[in-house]
């Protein structure tokens, strides 16, 4: 399996590798740009096979001995604080690969800002007086701008990563034990929020409700490092009280991860209501 480097329009760089599908894009003088993108090039082919070879580990629950790799490492580290529930470090590994690629990216570059983007995953840089904005789309069966993502470099979270159900397989890539269109996440690390976003929609859940339909994760991809656990795969209709419900109780957890440091803010959506986690969260919503 062999990967790809090419250049987009708009002066994006794509580097595809098996499942991995990055979007990266720097901004600053043309030589400092091309020489950002070399770096992250020269970094990208070593990913996949070093995940590869570190897979049966990385699909084990934690916790679990830490991995040898620097990609499977920073995995490992940003799902450790969710030990006590189920998790594997698989959990990170979008935001992990993303946050990875970025720093080889911008090592030793003068760049105005950057930022790589694995499916949805994204690290960024920001230095002083640098800002991005990144759209929020709540349901990917019907997609639709949502909502703006204003990201200063004065905020402290350098990554946002979205997680949701992935309903009859048009929610995105994982899976979620939880009901929720789309919950985002910004924290320190695209690592920390890709973690922390697939437990906060694990938490946006109405246990036993007639509305949710469950299956084992390994009846619909046989190599889900979630085995036989229950995920949603179809939601019905939901009333108001319910979809509240459901919100609150991501929204507690959300809140909870906030005083403990672990994230910087949040967005649940269920239904077309959203919910901001967080006086810090810079979401503008759409008019």
């Amino acid at each position: 399996m062999s990967h790809q480097i090419d250049l987009l329009p708009g002066q994006r760089l794509h580097l595809q590798h098996g499942p991995i599908d990055l979007i990266c894009r720097a901004w600053g003088d043309a030589d400092e740009v091309q020489a950002a993108y070399a770096q992250a090039a020269a970094a990208f082919p070593s990913v996949l096979p070093d995940l590869c070879a570190e897979l049966p580990l990385l699909r084990t629950p934690l916790p679990a001995p830490l991995p040898h790799g620097a990609v499977a490492r920073a995995m490992h580290a940003a799902c450790m604080p969710y030990a006590g529930d189920f998790i594997t470090p698989m959990a990170a590994v979008a935001g992990a690969v993303a946050d990875y690629v970025l720093s080889a990216m911008t090592a030793g570059r003068r760049l105005q800002r950057a930022y790589v983007n694995n499916g949805g995953d994204i690290a960024f840089y920001l230095p002083p007086g640098a800002e991005l904005r990144c759209g929020l789309v709540a349901d990917l069966a019907a997609p639709a701008l949502n909502g703006i993502f204003v990201l200063q470099s004065a905020h402290p979270a350098r990554g946002l990563a979205t997680s949701g159900r992935a309903c009859k397989g048009q929610g995105g890539r994982s899976f979620s034990f939880g009901v929720a269109d789309a919950v985002s996440v910004l924290a320190d690390s695209a690592a920390m929020a890709d973690a922390a976003a697939s437990m906060v929609g694990n938490a946006v859940d109405l246990p036993g409700h007639p509305a949710i339909a469950r299956r084992p994760a390994n009846a619909v991809d046989p190599d889900s490092d979630l085995g036989g656990r229950l995920i949603t795969w179809a939601l019905g209709p939901l009333n108001e009280i319910e979809i509240i419900s459901a919100l609150d109780a991501g929204a507690a957890r959300a809140d909870a991860l906030l005083q403990a440091g672990l994230i910087r803010g949040a967005a649940l959506a269920l239904r077309g209501q959203i919910r901001l986690c967080g006086q810090t969260v810079p979401l503008l919503e759409s008019t």
